[in-house]
């Protein structure tokens, strides 16, 4: 499921980097925008079958790949 988190966080973001440096803050290095951010929601609502909605979610908790794996795992589980 990690992987599959990854490949759509990188595929929004278009930089591997997520990969790489899975600490790295999306929104301070402009890797991604509100757009995208709803972009992704709606992904991981796709794949994993989750209702996420934006007004849920703290920018905090979104920041960076590992804590966007934490917030879809846990509402997965």
């Amino acid at each position: 499921m990690k992987d599959r988190i990854l490949d759509i966080i990188e595929e929004i973001c278009g930089d591997e980097i997520v990969r790489e440096n899975p600490d790295i803050n999306l929104v301070d290095e402009g890797l991604i925008d509100s757009l995208d951010y709803i972009s992704m929601l709606i992904e991981f609502e796709s794949a994993f079958g989750l209702h996420m909605s934006p007004s849920d979610l703290t920018r905090e908790e979104m920041a960076t790949p590992n804590r966007i794996i934490k917030v879809v795992d846990s509402r997965i589980a």
